[in-house]
């Protein structure tokens, strides 16, 4: 193969980073809106701003995903 390939075009999308999430460490406010869940996922960005709160992990990659970002899992 030598054909050369610029990769400097191509755009990189942001990183966020998804967790899982104890709704018990959550503000009483929020806890009040997830009901009975006891785990959810929340998206953050590279600052460590929560952007999206979700009630499963997949649905937190779907989410990033459709908006043009590129989820990482944190451990």
């Amino acid at each position: 193969m030598d054909t050369q390939y610029d990769f400097e075009q191509e755009m990189e999308r942001p990183i966020v980073y998804v967790r899982q999430v104890n709704a018990d460490d959550l503000p009483d406010d929020v806890r009040e809106q997830v009901g009975e869940l006891e785990t959810l996922y929340a998206v953050h960005n590279e600052e460590g701003e929560r952007l999206a709160l979700v009630a499963d992990r997949k649905m937190a990659f779907v989410l990033a995903r459709q908006n043009d970002l590129d989820p990482v899992t944190v451990h």
